[in-house]
């Protein structure tokens, strides 16, 4: 089983992250965020991983330290499960439909962060949550979980389903990079043999 664990204490969020990559979906998931709590288990039930997520933040401020640091600390447990990456598919990409949305997520899992985000919302806020988090959620990922990721709404009227659609489209590409290719199952899918830098 390709599992990860992560403890990240500052000044500002206290947070515990459990990831099993070959789960079934079951999520466990308290930061304080109602939407966020949301997001995090939609990742969780799309992608097949396990995960559990204790987060406690200074919210009394906002919520944009809390979310960040879940966004890192998911990036690490998940970046720990992986290990050397060997026999990963690493490329994947995903469409969904929401309704009205239609989201589209590639990635690659190339040890080489990078995120475009071409998500624009038409509300400040969903819920109690600043729309401008989610972008700070999946730099956090992105840079922490060492993946390229492509995050583009292609078209769509309701925030919600915007932004849930970009979650979803995540957990599917996840859920299909990190497969196994039985036929390549002991490379690490790369020329060089190894994964970051210029490949």
């Amino acid at each position: 089983m390709r599992v990860g664990a992560v403890k990240r204490k500052t000044k500002e969020t206290d947070i515990e992250v459990e990831i099993n990559l070959d789960g079934s979906g079951t999520y466990n998931v308290e930061t304080g965020i109602g939407f966020l709590d949301h997001m995090m288990e939609q990742l969780s039930r799309h992608s097949l991983m396990d995960l559990k997520v204790r987060a406690k933040g200074d919210l009394h401020i906002d919520f944009h330290h809390t979310t960040e640091d879940t966004g890192i600390a998911v990036g690490e447990a998940f970046a720990k499960a992986l290990g050397d990456l060997k026999g990963i598919r690493r490329y994947a990409s995903a469409h969904i439909p929401m309704d009205e949305t239609l989201t589209r997520v590639a990635l690659d899992i190339s040890n080489r962060p990078y995120l475009i985000w071409k998500v624009e919302f038409s509300r400040d806020k969903l819920g109690d949550m600043d729309t401008e988090l989610f972008k700070e959620w999946f730099q956090a990922f992105a840079q922490a979980a060492g993946i390229t990721l492509h995050v583009e709404n292609l078209y769509g009227t309701n925030n919600h389903h915007i932004v849930e659609s970009c979650f979803k489209a995540l957990a599917r590409s996840l859920r299909d990079a990190i497969e196994i290719d039985p036929r390549r199952a002991d490379a690490v899918p790369s020329t060089k043999g190894v994964l970051g830098g210029s490949l």
